[in-house]
């Protein structure tokens, strides 16, 4: 193999990925798209898998618009659910005020996970960090 042949294989191999790349990305988009039912759905994948090229780019002049906004929304909703669990965490992490963390510490001491010299113990740090 000389080198004319390796760099002639090496852009078609470029190209298969971006093809693949592109054809993923319709697919997902495909299956995330509320506006279309199920039979348009099938005929756009049927589409894709007899004409590949020509219902790419038809694909892609007719319904690019609505692709990139589904991608802002996806990306809008992961942030905030990503925001929200950040919450969470932060609130899991700081456990409340002083009076939440001595009420579940009280759970635990009532069901018998901890004894009364551990429950003391957590009570004294949430009041510790409560002042």
């Amino acid at each position: 193999m000389d080198l004319g042949d390796f760099m002639w294989s090496l852009l078609v191999i470029f190209f298969m990925v971006i093809y693949f790349m592109i054809l993923f990305s319709i697919i997902s988009d495909l299956f995330r798209s509320h506006d279309l039912n199920g039979v348009s759905k099938a005929i756009w994948v049927l589409a894709l898998l007899v004409l590949p090229l020509i219902s790419i780019l038809i694909y892609l002049i007719t319904r690019g618009d609505g692709m990139t906004q589904r991608a802002i929304e996806g990306a809008k909703k992961a942030q905030e659910q990503q925001v929200q669990m950040a919450s969470q965490v932060v609130a899991g992490a700081g456990g409340g005020s002083a009076s939440d963390q001595i009420a579940q510490a009280k759970q635990l001491l009532d069901s018998g996970a901890i004894n009364a010299a551990e429950f003391d113990a957590l009570k004294k740090k949430a009041l510790g960090t409560a002042s």
